[in-house]
């Protein structure tokens, strides 16, 4: 029987021991986890087609484990077979060292355009430099004829010209609070009590005339919600507005932003409440009638429906 000792090198052992017990190199790759041809290239002892020194070894010994050998003896005899030389390791195997062309194209390049750039700013200084400076200008001296120096005769003055506008029609004077009295009838107590009902209620809507809200329901854009005949709420928008309706629990049934002309049909539940961002931008109709706009930016949908 073949043993580590047999044959010219460790390659050609391995293979002998390989070939003695009825093994093929693919059986031994699916043993080893090992390349085929890694094996095939140990065997015929082509280790320029292999992966580093170490890895060669590490190779080597799972090689001659897998077939029952003592790994570490057969290290020792793949040692002695090739001594550990005085190179650097080799790259990897399909890996190249080679630089991209395009890069050297490139560098080339810049440095011929950063030459041509100092050439030309040397160029330009030195033909400013050999220029002449200019001439000064001959300082002038304007002649003054006596005539002109000395006028003879009597002076005649023009008319006065008239004083700018601004200074003859001075802004008119605005009394402070004259315009809130006046809105107020002319009361500076009426100033003073509206006031003071803004302050207590800085979200007060502005009270839109009923007469300019339509007095029934017409859809001029897109209708939400239930069925006509499954709601008595419908919530109409004037302008674009957010709509929130949320159950008794909390859970939101529908949100959207609502353009002018959109409408919302409430559902006949129990419960919900609207929240609105602008309630003067919302108006609300019960079984199609107006009820004017949201009172409120939150309000409940059954107190709505009275």
């Amino acid at each position: 029987m073949p043993t580590l000792s047999s044959g010219p090198n460790i390659g050609a052992a391995l293979k002998a021991v390989r070939e003695s017990r009825g093994l093929s190199v693919e059986a031994l790759a699916e043993i080893t986890r090992i390349r085929r041809a890694y094996l095939a290239a140990i065997e015929e002892m082509r280790l320029e087609q292999l992966p580093s020194r170490p890895f060669t070894i590490g190779y080597v010994r799972a090689y001659a484990n897998a077939l029952g050998l003592d790994g570490e003896a057969a290290v020792d005899r793949f040692k002695l077979d090739e001594p550990t030389p005085d190179t650097a390791l080799r790259e990897p195997v399909g890996v190249s060292n080679e630089k991209d062309p395009r890069l050297t194209l490139v560098l080339v390049v810049g440095t011929l355009m950063i030459g041509a750039i100092v050439l030309w700013n040397v160029a330009q200084r030195a033909m400013s430099d050999q220029q002449p400076p200019p001439a000064a200008a001959a300082p002038q001296t304007a002649a003054v004829s006596p005539a002109a120096a000395a006028p003879t005769g009597p002076v005649s003055l023009g008319a006065p010209l008239p004083a700018p506008v601004e200074s003859t029609t001075p802004a008119p004077y605005e009394t402070p609070g004259l315009a809130d009295a006046t809105a107020a009838g002319g009361s500076s107590d009426a100033v003073i009590a509206a006031k003071q009902a803004a302050k207590a209620n800085p979200d007060a809507q502005p009270v839109v005339p009923a007469e300019s809200l339509p007095a029934t329901f017409a859809a001029s854009g897109t209708v939400y919600g239930a069925e006509p005949g499954l709601s008595v709420v419908t919530l109409q928008a004037r302008k674009s507005t957010s709509l929130i309706v949320r159950g008794a629990d909390g859970a939101v049934y529908f949100a959207r932003q609502l353009a002018a002309g959109e409408a919302y049909r409430a559902p006949a539940l129990k419960g919900l409440t609207v929240e609105v961002s602008d309630p003067a931008a919302v108006q609300v109709f019960v079984g199609g009638q107006s009820k004017g706009l949201m009172p409120a930016p939150t309000a409940a949908l059954e107190k709505l429906a009275l």
